[in-house]
């Protein structure tokens, strides 16, 4: 019985004392950490990780709800062996094909459906960059090139006064930081667990000089929502919904996980959450140069930025958008670091959404990871069998 007793003291002072070092080394949201993500069986976030955080509705308008046109072949053309065989390996739950604005193809896996949320991942990157379009022209913020330091005056580190919030669109920033998912001690964890997002934010460094090179960082994205929370006076997701969500007929409500309840600031780098149907509408609102049946919800100047590179011999990356040369043809795509895509072909009036579980190759050779020009391909090659 002593024995017992003993062990149990020592089990107890060793898991205080670890506790302890957590708090001391100040990594005390991997206890946040364990319980949504660990616990659950995953290395990293995942599709329906939205159930265990904090959430602020994006609410549509149920008057206002206008449902993607069905097209008279609708999933009359099946998908290629190639296709099956990548949703099969990379546990696809959503492939969407929506050809001159109406539906064309449309399939679900593992028990998903066209009403399912799923996560949008670093897809909410693009949502974001739309946002800041829109306070651009609604002159909330005056242009930009506007400096950072001038909405967050607690900005940190030697280039804090060159940090525009262009910059952060299009990820340039000079931001202290770490893109490293599977990582427990990267500030990426840190941001997607901690409880105080804003104050996180406010303590990292501008240590690079800004404007003068791509680096992928969602730090970037993050920093440009506590911007536009400052030009707008509104949270991001009561802004997305009154000039994105509710005027582009979204069939329904979305949601954003937040850093914490009531007063949370959205984790805007992901955690956009909603269906394939709906995340589309932001492929069409692009497509289309910030025009909504008839009316211009977005300013065609900065969506024509959105999506033309802004390197030069560099990376293929707009305001918020991915850009690749393929097929003859540039397209722009949305992308999550789960294979979540809502590609566009201006050139076809052709959207494609895929969502799922796992992702394909990437290489340093390549930004693109070789699953996109699978989706791309094999959407051709069914449309292509559309009058045999």
């Amino acid at each position: 019985m002593k024995v017992i007793k003993s062990v149990l003291k020592w089990s107890i002072l060793v898991v205080v004392l670890l506790v302890g070092l957590m708090y001391v080394f100040k990594v005390d949201y991997l206890f946040t950490a364990v319980r949504t993500i660990y616990f659950n069986g995953y290395k990293t976030a995942f599709l329906d990780d939205y159930k265990y955080f904090p959430t602020r509705r994006i609410p549509n308008d149920d008057a206002n709800i206008q449902l993607w046109p069905i097209a008279k072949d609708y999933n009359k053309v099946p998908a290629t062996a190639k296709l099956e065989q990548t949703h099969k390996d990379l546990q696809t739950i959503a492939y969407l094909i929506i050809k001159n604005d109406s539906l064309w193809h449309e399939s679900y896996f593992e028990g998903y459906d066209k009403d399912s949320y799923t996560n949008s991942f670093s897809m909410a990157k693009s949502i974001v960059s739309a946002a800041f379009g829109k306070a651009l022209q609604l002159e909330q913020i005056k242009d930009e090139y506007a400096k950072v330091v001038d909405f967050i005056p607690e900005l940190k580190g030697r280039y804090k006064d060159e940090l525009t919030v262009a910059d952060l669109s299009k990820m340039s920033s000079g931001l202290k930081w770490d893109e490293a998912y599977y990582s427990p001690f990267s500030i990426m964890t840190e941001v997607y667990f901690v409880s105080d997002l804003r104050k996180v934010m406010r303590g990292i460094d501008v240590v690079d000089q800004p404007g003068k090179e791509f680096i992928y960082k969602s730090g970037d994205t993050e920093m440009l929502t506590m911007v536009l929370e400052k030009a707008t006076g509104e949270n991001l997701s009561d802004y997305v919904s009154k000039h994105f969500w509710k005027p582009m007929g979204a069939e329904s409500s979305a949601i954003w996980q937040l850093d914490h309840k009531n007063t949370g600031i959205e984790k805007s780098f992901c955690c956009f959450t909603s269906n394939a149907r709906d995340f589309a509408r932001f492929g069409k609102l692009y497509k289309d140069y910030g025009r909504w049946n008839g009316k211009q919800i977005l300013d065609s100047v900065f969506v024509s930025k959105s999506i033309q590179s802004q390197y030069d011999n560099g990376p293929e990356y707009g305001y918020g958008w991915w850009l690749v040369n393929y097929r003859d043809q540039d397209f722009f795509y949305m992308r999550g670091h789960l294979g979540q895509f809502v590609i566009v072909s201006p050139k076809d009036d052709l959207i494609i959404v895929r969502l799922g579980h796992l992702k394909g190759v990437q290489t340093d050779e390549d930004p693109h990871s070789n699953d996109l020009y699978v989706y791309i391909d094999e959407a051709y090659n069914m449309l292509g069998k559309r009058d045999e």
